[in-house]
């Protein structure tokens, strides 16, 4: 039928036919192929997109690792933080350490530079009295030697007879001052030896109180009169007990003892501290009480201190006392024990107006001021020769005044003497001359001129 067609249609019609039947074919072809290069690419869209899924997912992983190693690196930061901190927080728990050894050390240090302190401060203070004595008797020494050499001696040197009573005493005062140095560095060597003996009896004697505060005040007032006996002062002259006194707001105070001080001047020694804490320390043999006991006695120096301070001593009235008064510790163990355990008490005391004495300052204070009183007596009896010196000097200027005026009266008389001489024998007419030309003329004397004066009768006429 095909050829029917073929057969029936023109040439050109038959070509055209061939032409689209040709086309068709070649599209079909063209499809086929087409769809198979399709599926291909297809099938490369889908492999790359399996490879593009997959590279997502190794992004995505890669990035899941990067962000953890971004926390592990964050973490590593903070251990190496954490551990630097450990590290300072190890170094400054080293440098506390150190310097708490350092502390400790330093604190043993200073506690034996105390001790070695307090021992030399001790033997400083024996010299520096004993240097003060000295300094003390030299000048007194010279001052009278050179006022004695120039205001008496120089001066008074013509009557020498009348001032052989006081060169004896100023004799005898010199070798007094010898003897009383010589017996001063005596008793400065003996006071160790003494506060060791005052120390032992007040250990045993605290032992024996037990704690009772009105034995231990009286008894620390035996002990302050028997170191006031060692002094060498005197009761009623020197000190006095149980003074009366008034302040001027109308309270009534009685000071154990006032001593008395050149210049009129008073210092008040105090001896009711309380020691029972100090008994029980002495007496306890279990540390942790020895501790708490120390803290009492401390505690209770303290408390005396203000109570003392608290009194104002210098208002009174009957009394002129000095700034400070003085704080007597019976027992030289317990004043150092305090003082080291605490150091600022001292500065305590002086703020207060309070000096702290053992028995061994205190004595040596004392014989100080019994020393003190010893050259104020001698400068009385050199006040007293020096009055007598100079009521001698106003004699003797007196005397000389008086003889210069009989000197100068004995002048004049010798010039009245000359000039009556004179007109007597020199000169014309001189009265020797005439009258000796009464004789000549012939009146009769009972007496005659001297050979001395005849001569004188033949001068001129």
């Amino acid at each position: 039928m095909l050829n029917e067609i073929l057969s029936f249609q023109s040439p050109a019609i038959s070509s055209l036919i061939f032409f689209l039947i040709a086309i068709t074919c070649l599209s079909f072809a063209l499809f086929y192929f087409s769809r198979r290069a399709l599926a291909r690419k297809v099938d490369e869209l889908r492999n790359v997109q399996n490879e593009l899924l997959l590279l997502n997912q190794q992004n995505a992983q890669l990035k899941q690792d990067s962000q953890h190693q971004k926390e592990l690196a964050a973490s590593n930061d903070e251990l190496k933080e954490l551990l630097n901190n450990e590290r300072v927080m190890l170094a400054r728990a080293q440098a506390q350490n150190e310097a708490q050894q350092n502390r400790i050390n330093a604190l043993l240090e200073a506690h034996e530079d105390k001790i070695n302190t307090m021992a030399e401060s001790e033997r400083r203070l024996q010299t520096q009295f004993e240097n003060l004595a000295n300094k003390i008797f030299e000048e007194k020494q010279n001052h009278y030697t050179q006022q004695t050499k120039h205001n008496i001696e120089a001066v008074l040197a013509p009557f020498k007879s009348d001032l052989e009573g006081f060169k004896r005493q100023i004799s005898e005062q010199h070798i007094r001052e010898g003897q009383e140095r010589a017996s001063l560095k005596t008793e400065i060597l003996g006071l160790k030896e003494l506060n060791q003996k005052i120390t032992a009896e007040a250990a045993a004697l605290t032992n024996a109180l037990k704690g009772d505060n009105k034995k231990q005040g009286n008894w620390g007032e035996v002990v302050l009169e028997r170191i006031l006996k060692e002094s060498g002062l005197r009761e009623g002259h020197e000190f006095d007990t149980q003074v009366n006194a008034t302040s001027y707001d109308g309270k009534r105070y009685q000071p154990d003892v006032v001593v008395h001080l050149p210049n009129d001047k008073d210092v008040i020694i105090d001896s009711k501290v309380s020691l029972a804490a100090y008994e029980r320390y002495f007496n306890c043999e279990d540390d942790n009480e020895r501790s708490r006991y120390l803290v009492q006695h401390v505690a209770s120096i303290k408390g005396h201190i203000k109570g003392l301070g608290n009194k104002d001593y210098q208002a009174l009235k009957e009394i002129k006392t000095l700034d400070y008064v003085l704080l007597f510790i019976p027992i030289e163990a317990a004043f150092l024990l305090a003082v080291e355990e605490e150091p600022d008490l001292v500065t305590m005391a002086l703020n207060n107006n309070i000096m702290l004495v053992s028995p061994t300052n205190l004595l040596v204070a004392l014989r100080t001021i019994n020393n003190i009183w010893q050259y104020e007596y001698q400068n009385q009896n050199a006040q007293q020769i020096a009055e007598q010196g100079a009521k001698l000097y106003d004699k003797f200027v007196g005397f000389i005044t008086e003889m210069e005026k009989v000197g100068k009266s004995l002048d004049n008389a010798h010039a009245s003497y000359q000039g009556a001489m004179n007109k007597l024998n020199n000169g014309r007419g001189n009265i020797v001359r005439q009258v000796e030309k009464l004789r000549e003329l012939g009146v009769q004397p009972n007496k005659k001129l001297s050979e001395n004066y005849q001569g004188l009768t033949h001068g001129e006429q």
